[in-house]
């Protein structure tokens, strides 16, 4: 199992935007993003927590090895 990087809030929403998720709006500090039938809510903070990081890809319907391809790709 391909391990957790340790991202910001602000990394993971890029890397979500790669993957064709687009942010619909902003409240505070958290990031609402929308693709096809999956929504996520992003908080912006400087290092997003395991399980919160894990309960965003469980929402988008993405694995980990997804996600680090994500945040390598340019």
């Amino acid at each position: 199992m391909a391990k957790l990087p340790v991202l910001s809030g602000s990394e993971l929403i890029k890397a979500l935007q790669r993957a064709g998720f687009e942010v619909v709006r902003q409240k505070g500090s958290h990031v609402s993003l929308q693709k096809a039938n999956y929504k996520t809510v992003v908080p912006l903070h400087s290092e997003l927590a395991k399980g919160t990081l894990l309960g965003i890809l469980k929402q988008c319907g993405l694995t980990r090895r997804q996600l680090r391809k994500l945040i390598k790709s340019p």
